[in-house]
């Protein structure tokens, strides 16, 4: 456990009410952001120290600052959801801890202990709790920890300082409508990370490397890009910010399996739902190939994009230059729309929470 204890720094001008009320009204996506963030600040002969919540607001950076050249960095994403008692929880934060973790091992970061990460969030939550949107609104408080490079120096070795950071935006869904299926664009000349890179470390440079083909997808009318591995262009990978899951007529369902996918916890959720519902589920590799006959026999009869921030939306089509795969339409009945119902429902305080996911923040 740690021993850190944070020091508090209110903002001495925190948004009005009627500011945060408008913004909660309609949050969008990552747009608007709380009066305060926390900051941990790490050195490799201190290890963690100076735990603060301090005012939201611009950081200094020197030019020469290691993550500006190297992209030494790292993230999360996790939610604060009201409760109807008026509480507000989090969803499985020690395994966003855990993987943060994991992460800083691939990237040369320090690891953050998982009970300070718990407690990073905890204390951000604590004083920015009219941030959270009311219960029954299908909006959260969406958090967003993540670690930099902190060094000034331009050498090419892990820096030996770092900065743990929290920031909180209140959000609605990322997609319009959540439960309306999207269409994926089927990514072939460009991979998203490689056999031995960083494909399961969350890392800014994963995204990057996304962009231009989620660029293209939308071009093509799309809102979703889809990779296959790096090696035969043959495999499911993920989508630029989703995990994929793939439905089946007997009722089990399958997930891609590689070391260069981001292990979801969103994903894995459901996937433990799925299990102790009686479903058989299968973590394998999938090619294009299975999905496209699948899809075409009526084998495969749904296919998911799963993440934290969209939480679940079903596909509606996988879309190529030679071919598209046109999944059947989507009811209340449908599994996407079942399981999401019964995750948010955890999630929101609606089902009971058999598996103790939820962690009480305020």
């Amino acid at each position: 456990m740690s021993d850190l204890s944070f020091r508090i720094d209110r903002n001495p001008n925190p948004a009005s009410d009627e500011t945060v009320a408008a913004t909660l009204a309609d949050p969008g996506f990552g747009k608007h952001f709380t009066d305060h963030m926390v900051v941990i600040d790490w050195t490799k002969s201190g290890g963690w120290q100076d735990a603060r919540v301090v005012p939201y607001g611009p950081l200094t950076l020197n030019p020469a600052n290691a993550v500006l050249h190297y992209g030494q960095e790292i993230f999360e994403g996790l939610k604060a959801y009201r409760h109807p008692d008026g509480s507000v929880h989090t969803f499985r934060p020690e395994r966003n801890g855990e993987r943060l973790a994991s992460s800083a091992r691939r990237l040369a970061l320090p690891e953050l202990p998982v009970d300070l990460f718990v407690e990073s969030i905890r204390q951000l939550v604590a004083i920015d709790e009219r941030w959270v949107p009311a219960h029954g609104e299908n909006k959260a408080l969406y958090l967003r920890p993540f670690m930099i490079a902190n060094e000034d120096f331009l050498g090419v070795r892990a820096a030996e300082s770092a900065t743990y950071m929290v920031i909180a935006c209140p959000a609605g869904s990322y997609f319009a409508d959540p439960t309306r299926p999207v269409n994926i664009w089927l990514e072939r000349e460009y991979a998203r990370a490689g056999r031995g890179g960083t494909g399961a470390a969350k890392c800014g440079g994963n995204y990057a490397a996304s962009m231009l083909p989620q660029r293209i997808a939308y071009e093509k009318g799309c809102e979703q890009v889809l990779f296959l591995d790096a090696c035969d262009g043959e495999y499911l990978e993920e989508l630029g910010g989703m995990n994929v899951v793939l439905v089946y007529d007997d009722g089990h369902v399958a997930t891609p399996l590689s070391d260069s996918i981001l292990p979801g916890i969103t994903r894995d959720s459901v996937l433990d739902l799925c299990e102790q519902a009686g479903r058989r589920v299968e973590r394998r590799r999938i090619s294009i190939d299975e999905w496209r006959e699948g899809a075409a026999s009526g084998r495969i009869v749904e296919a998911i994009a799963i993440g934290t921030a969209a939480v679940i939306s079903p596909i509606g089509e996988l879309r190529a230059d030679d071919f598209t795969i046109a999944n059947p339409p989507i009811t209340e009945d449908s599994f996407s729309m079942r399981i999401r119902a019964l995750l948010t429902g955890i999630q929101n305080g609606l089902e009971p929470d058999v598996n103790d996911w939820l962690v009480r923040l305020v």
